[in-house]
């Protein structure tokens, strides 16, 4: 089997869809630790991808006005129980266009396993990007992750990103995200972890509104059960009138866990507002009780609120 086939076959089993990379109409990257091993790029999109001495070296460009009909799927994966994998990524959305990004990152094996992603998007006026992330770690937790992201938006630009790690184990995550918002630019950050075990959930995410009526979300959502941990910074700046940002941090604990919030909400102009909301705890006693009325064990109530809340 082809380290292709190997990795296509992961992503399948981790949940996603392996048949795209046959597609002629989607372009896509699949990575297999510092190897390209698949490419394909449609009209309209610009990928230069490169095997560096040390890692993955990746520029993409969405050209002026080009609205892509199919998301860009990205797969990055390590196969082998040992093994560092290093992606610097560079994403760029010319004026007025459009594009949703899919990725999958793979490590079904891992046992000591680093994984770093190095990143810059920045968003030309009136373009919009959809990033969307999953990830699956395996089961021994033996895993770090260090994903680093640095986005600008331009004048009416839009920016939504989603980060899922909530099936198997996470192992060591550490999220440093910052954005920075034009004029009527919009961000959003969505983030869901589960944690378990000893796993240690480290994540910071900053949004600056620097222009006139730029708008921003941060939401993470986060459960930690057995001796895992977490620790969520979600900080949000009001730098222009009329900008307007919320900070939404939801943590469930259970077991041993330790769970922590620190949201940092800064207004720097009398015409900005910015909000947060921060709230840990246990379930919900009440949905809890509700749960097992119907038929549910406490274990099988829990898991269903869990997983309602990271969705």
């Amino acid at each position: 089997m082809s380290e292709l086939d190997e990795l296509m076959r992961a992503l399948g089993e981790a949940g996603g869809n392996a048949g795209v990379l046959a597609a002629a109409d989607t372009a896509h990257l699949a990575v297999s630790g510092h190897s390209i091993v698949s490419s394909h790029c449609v009209e309209g999109l610009d990928v230069d991808a490169r095997e560096t001495w040390k890692g993955i070296s990746a520029r993409v460009v969405v050209r002026e006005g080009v609205k892509l009909k199919r998301p860009v799927h990205l797969c990055f994966g390590v196969l082998h129980k040992k093994g560092t994998q290093e992606i610097r990524m560079d994403i760029k959305l010319e004026q007025n266009a459009s594009a949703d990004f899919i990725a999958h990152c793979i490590f079904p094996n891992a046992e000591k396993i680093v994984h770093r992603m190095n990143a810059k998007v920045e968003i030309g006026e009136g373009a919009e990007m959809r990033y969307s992330e999953a990830h699956y770690h395996g089961l021994s937790g033996g895993i770090e992750v260090v994903p680093k992201l640095s986005v600008t938006i331009g004048k009416d630009g839009r920016y939504y990103t989603e980060f899922s790690l909530v099936t198997g184990r996470v192992g060591r995550l550490a999220i440093d995200y910052a954005v920075s918002a034009g004029e009527d630019a919009v961000a959003e950050l969505v983030t869901r972890v589960f944690g378990h075990a000893d796993d240690e959930v480290k994540i910071t995410e900053k949004v600056v509104l620097a222009g006139e009526r730029a708008r921003g979300l941060i939401k993470a959502r986060v459960a930690v059960e057995d001796d895992a941990s977490a620790e969520i910074r979600g900080i949000t700046e009001g730098n222009a009138a009329g900008s307007r940002g919320h900070v939404d941090c939801m943590e469930i604990v259970k077991d041993r866990a330790v769970a922590k919030a620190i949201p940092l909400v800064q207004v720097n102009n009398p015409g900005a507002k910015v909000t947060h909301e921060a709230a840990i705890g246990s379930v919900d006693k009440r949905q809890l009780e509700t749960l097992m009325a119907h038929g549910l064990s406490p274990e099988e109530a829990v898991d269903v609120i869990v997983k309602g809340v990271l969705r």
